[in-house]
């Protein structure tokens, strides 16, 4: 028995540089067919050459930088700080809480978007960019995770605008701050509140931080000390554990149980996380009457 299979190929109007008038195609080839031509060698060549000078063209500058250190922050969750004492344009390069950069294995294609974790401050005292990574089955953050210290990787240029905290300054004016974190989202988060804020500052600072339980939320042992900052923290497990007490369920459905307390014309937020969890803290916030530039994200 003979397989077929059907090949259409994309309406040109989605692809740029295509004329809008040319037709559509619909082709039938037989599977066995596709499956030789495949694995021909000149166009498997053809392939990995096409791959290796899609990276020759790669424009990225990579700096090298050693691990200083990789350990486990929570179940999944990993602590990694990267040396950057001898990439001092690099460290300086960082000035945001929320900006991040991309991470790259030697030897391995695809790298790793990650947020730096630690505030600015700590590149230009200490010489290191600290990350909170989640490790993902057959992901580079997963190998990288698996790295010990010394092992090289390279840094693109840090990347992103952050999170502008113009726009919910100076504090006087802006009393009320609702910070919103899930899983490894926790990261940017935990720049923005140890860069200062001003959350000491404000009458109502609060963080509500999402995770399974809490085998899988990193930095508790941050927590008195963000809360002598003026953030209260409100952590929040969609699968707790028996004897939990505290907030259940998901971040925006904690949010939406809570009292509405903030004036929405002298309230900003921070959001970082799960998509739905932004889309419906954010539908909650402008609904309440707080203005979408006030709703900060990083990305």
């Amino acid at each position: 028995m003979s397989l077929t299979t059907t090949i259409s190929l994309p309406n040109p109007n989605s692809l740029p540089h295509i004329s809008s008038h040319a037709r559509h195609h619909t082709i039938s080839f037989p599977m066995a067919t596709i499956i030789r031509r495949l694995n021909h060698p000149i166009l498997r060549r053809r392939s990995l050459a096409i791959a290796a000078a899609v990276r020759q063209q790669d424009t990225t500058l990579w700096t090298p930088a050693s691990l200083a250190t990789v350990k486990p922050a929570a179940e999944s969750l990993f602590h990694v700080s990267i040396d950057v004492s001898s990439s001092p344009d690099l460290a300086s390069s960082y000035t945001v809480a929320g900006q991040y950069l991309q991470v790259r294995i030697p030897d391995v294609e695809k790298p790793s978007f990650l947020a730096i974790a630690s505030p600015p401050s700590v590149a230009y005292t200490n010489g290191v960019f600290e990350f909170l990574i989640k490790s993902i089955a057959g992901s580079t953050a997963e190998l990288l995770c698996g790295l010990g210290k010394g092992d090289v990787v390279e840094l693109s240029p840090v990347m992103g605008k952050g999170f502008d905290t113009n726009q919910i300054s100076p504090p006087e004016e802006y009393q009320s701050v609702l910070i919103f974190a899930t899983g490894s989202g926790i990261s940017p988060i935990r720049s923005l509140i140890e860069s200062g804020f001003g959350a000491d500052k404000r009458s109502d600072v609060r963080l509500y931080y999402g995770a399974r339980n809490l085998q899988r939320m990193a930095y508790q042992d941050r927590f008195k000390a963000w809360e002598s900052e003026g953030v209260t923290v409100v952590p929040v497990l969609s699968q707790p554990d028996d004897g939990w007490v505290g907030e259940s369920g998901y971040v925006q459905a904690a949010f939406a149980r809570a009292k509405q307390l903030y004036a929405p014309e002298s309230t900003g937020a921070v959001l970082c996380g799960q998509k739905q969890m932004a889309e419906e803290v954010t539908s909650i916030l402008v609904g309440n009457g707080v203005p979408s530039e006030k709703i900060l994200k990083n990305f």
